[in-house]
Formats: C-alpha cells, structure tokens, sequence
C-alpha cells in the first residue's frame, strides 16, 4: 500500500509558478475592487509573491504579464527577484488590450497590425533572454462575434504565418505555449477555442511550441482530465493554468470549486509522465501554474491557499495505488477499479503534509503563519499613495 511517506521524495520538487497580476486590483466586468496593500509596482507583486513561496516551499517562480509589468531593467528584475527567494518565470504576451485589436492580433487581416502584434511578441522573447525564462505563453482574444464578420479560414492561415515566424525567434531553451479558450471575449467563433486548435498549431511548428490548458477554459462537463490525458500522451502539454470555475472563466481559487476534478487531473498528470524530474535540468516536463483573480479574498492568502490545494491533490494522486488499479481494470473490476481511485482521493493528507513542511523547516499551517507575520498590515500602512496595480497596469 502507498504511503505518504514513500511518496514524500516526490512531492520535494513540485514548484507552482505564481502569477503576478494574482497580486493586483481585480473584479468582474462591472467593477474592479481597490484593498488596502495593493502592489503599485512589478518589484512589490514580486515581495508578496516571495510570502508566498516562504510559507509554503512551493512557489519558487513569478510569471510576468506585458506590458503590465514592463521595467527598464529586467536584468536588474530578475536580480531583485532572485535576492527576495524567487525567479522570474513565464512571460505572458498580451494582444487584447490595444485598441488596434479591436479586431484580432496575430489574426488580423491588416498586415500592419498582424505585424504590430508579432514584435510585441519579439519584444517578449527579449525580455525572456533577459530574465532567464523558459517560456513564452500566448493567449489570444481574436475571433468574431458575428456569422461571416471574418473568414475563419483565413484567420487560422494568418495565426499560422505568425506564429511561424514568433517561434523562429525563440532561443534553443525557449518554448512557447499556445493557450485556448472556447469563448469570450468572441462570442460567435474563437480563433483558439479548443486544444485540438492549439495542438494543430502548435504541432505545425516544431518540437518547442507546446499547448497550455487553463482549467477554466472550457465549457461545462467537459472531461478535462481526458485532453490532459492526450495533450501527454502526444508529448504536447506544456504548461497548466490553474484556476477554478462554476459556470465560465471564473478565474477562482483552484480546488474550490470542485476538488474531486483537479484529483482526477493530477491522476493523469501523474501516469502519463507529466509530473517529476523529467528534464535534464531536473525540471518537470510541464509547468504548473496559477492564473486566478483574487476579487473579494485576500490575495496573498488565496495563493497560499491554492498550492495548497494543488499539493494536496498532488498527494493524493501519487497515493493510487497503481500496480491494483491496473490489475483491477485489465480485471474488467469496475467497482473494484473505481474504489482504489476513490481511496486515494478521500485520504486525508493535511496531517501528513504538515508533518512534511515541519520536517524542512516550514511551517505546519502556512496560512496562520503568514497571518501571525503582520506583512498584510505592514504593506497597508506602507503602501499608501500612488496607483495600485490593476488590470492594464
């Protein structure tokens, strides 16, 4: 039987990138909420993000989001993070906030802005050689709203031709991840809206361009644990965005809205290689990472609370016990099969995995503990003036 102990070497190296605009003013469409200790600048997104990382072990990289989080020095950046305990990790590209894609960006059918949005996405890789990043994460917000306001087919010939030439400018080491979402905000069509559109784009390019899954991303029911399945099974997921949702892109806390799916993913992430030191720097083959908006919680303690919550189902995950689900399902044991995934999935960990942070030095409760450190109140009283970070900013 699988224990926690035996498994605890293997959860050692799990790292679940933070993202930095998690740290800043978010809402909904009607309305984005201001809190007091709100980071005003990329270097204070990266400060609470390093509590985060302290309490837990399990956050040691920021993504950063351009050009919300431009700097003049990513260099002088990536030495800041570095001193606070952290590094600087996915660069977000960002085509859907310029009022020149009104109409698409990489889609477009105006050269011109086809290719304003392919050097922002040049300008990306620079900063990736600066900042030592390994990949670059494109979401795309093209599509219609109307039956025949643009040529489908042309759109997806246009991405094509962009992202060939995005992805001949990566360095040896650099990837890019191709993100999808099946709607929003185009309504009638999506010019990425599901993983078998990325996957082909993607698979056209070569070896370094990889599909990344938001876990919001799609609509209501789908088996999501089924495409992460494939995604590895073709060698083609590259990256996680971990978030949960009730009816859209709810953008909540992973987890909370419906454990038993982020335990039925892990599941597969685990048997098909996407999980551990697969590389040969050690790194895992997929990157895990949060993407979530933080609208009435607490920001630092929602992302304390959400790789918490991708650890534990992580736990539980290795806990199946594989060698008796195998021979239960080669059985044709369907209750038999079902009940040694059920009994890993309802194995309480917390106590185990609190055990587990004491013995390397963390805290058993990170959130108590960064509760008792008084940083929440510090940065409300510090960060007083000037303009909060937010989305656009």
């Amino acid at each position: 039987m699988t224990t926690l102990n035996s498994i605890a070497g293997q959860l050692d190296g799990q790292a679940i990138e933070l993202p930095s605009w998690a740290f800043g003013n978010s809402g909904t469409r009607f309305k984005v909420f201001a809190t007091p200790g709100t980071p005003r600048t990329i270097q204070e997104k990266l400060a609470d993000a390093a509590q985060v990382h302290g309490v837990t072990g399990l956050a040691p990289k920021v993504a950063l989001h351009i050009p919300w989080d431009k700097v003049d020095d990513y260099s002088a950046l990536r030495e800041f993070a570095g001193d606070l305990g952290v590094a600087l990790g996915t660069i977000n590209s960002n085509t859907f906030q310029d009022d020149a894609y009104k109409f698409g960006s990489l889609t477009h059918a105006d050269a011109a802005i086809r290719q304003q949005a392919i050097d922002h996405h040049f300008e990306c890789i620079d900063i990736m050689h600066a900042t030592g990043s390994q990949d670059l994460k494109i979401w795309l917000a093209d599509g219609t709203n109307y039956p025949g306001q643009g040529d489908m087919r042309g759109r997806q010939d246009r991405l094509a031709d962009s992202l060939e030439q995005i992805y001949a400018r990566l360095g040896s080491e650099q990837r890019l991840v191709l993100e999808y979402k099946f709607f929003e905000p185009a309504f009638y069509h999506t010019d990425v809206p599901d993983w078998g559109t990325s996957y082909a784009q993607v698979a056209a390019l070569g070896d370094k361009a990889m599909v990344c899954l938001d876990t919001g991303h799609h609509a209501p029911g789908t088996n999501i644990e089924f495409i992460v399945m494939q995604l590895l099974r073709l060698g083609k997921l590259g990256s996680f965005d971990f978030n949960s949702r009730f009816y859209a892109d709810d953008d909540l806390i992973v987890g909370a809205a419906d454990p038993f799916q982020l335990f039925r993913i892990m599941v597969e992430v685990v048997r098909g290689g996407g999980y551990g030191p697969a590389n040969q720097d050690g790194s895992s083959p997929v990157a895990f990472m949060l993407d979530q908006c933080h609208n009435v919680e607490d920001k630092i303690p929602g992302q304390i609370r959400s790789v918490l919550n991708v650890q534990e189902m992580t736990a539980r995950a290795l806990l199946v016990d594989r060698a008796a689900l195998d021979a239960a399902q080669t059985a044709g044991d369907v209750l038999g099969a079902n009940g040694i995934l059920m009994d890993a999935f309802y194995t309480d960990v917390r106590g185990d995995l609190a055990a587990w942070r004491e013995g390397r030095g963390l805290p058993a409760d990170p959130l108590a503990a960064y509760a008792a450190s008084g940083y929440q109140a510090q940065i409300a009283a510090d960060r007083v003036g000037g303009t909060q970070s937010s989305w656009g900013a």
